[in-house]
């Protein structure tokens, strides 16, 4: 196996139901002979640098994953038919991947996630301190 990421563009008038059947059949491709999903983030709702197909948003979908080639030529193939996909791109990470670095690359993920989290909630914190001392800063001064 080896290790690929995608990212696909959906188009923005679809339904969260047509965008989970989406997502679900290219993680059942991916899923063949062994292959297994690492990551999935929906980013949601983006707008275009340009438009692509005369839309100017779209559905973007990461994932990050280990899987045969053919597996992938696969998924590109569904996603040149699909009307519904409007950009994707491929890219290979590792020419080989074991259970273990599976395991390993989904441990980094969560990891980054928990870190991603906690630096949000500091600087929430922090913005909430700075908003109560300049406010107590405002009632001194009057």
């Amino acid at each position: 196996m080896r290790r690929y990421e995608t990212i696909y563009i959906l188009r923005p008038t679809l339904s969260e139901e047509e965008i989970t059947a989406v997502i679900d059949n290219t993680n059942t491709i991916i899923a063949n002979d062994g292959g297994q999903v690492i990551s999935l983030d929906q980013w949601g709702l983006k707008t275009l640098a340009y438009l692509i197909e005369k839309e100017t948003q779209g559905y973007y979908v990461y994932c990050d994953f280990a899987t045969a080639p053919a597996n992938v030529s696969e998924m590109e193939r569904k996603f040149r038919i699909d009307e519904s996909v409007m950009k994707y791109m491929t890219v290979k990470l590792a020419d080989s991947i074991d259970s273990e670095g599976i395991v390993a690359a989904r441990g980094e993920y969560e990891a980054a996630v928990i870190a991603a989290a906690k630096a949000e909630e500091a600087d929430k914190q922090a913005e909430e301190q700075a908003e109560t001392k300049e406010a107590t800063e405002k009632v001194s001064v009057q």
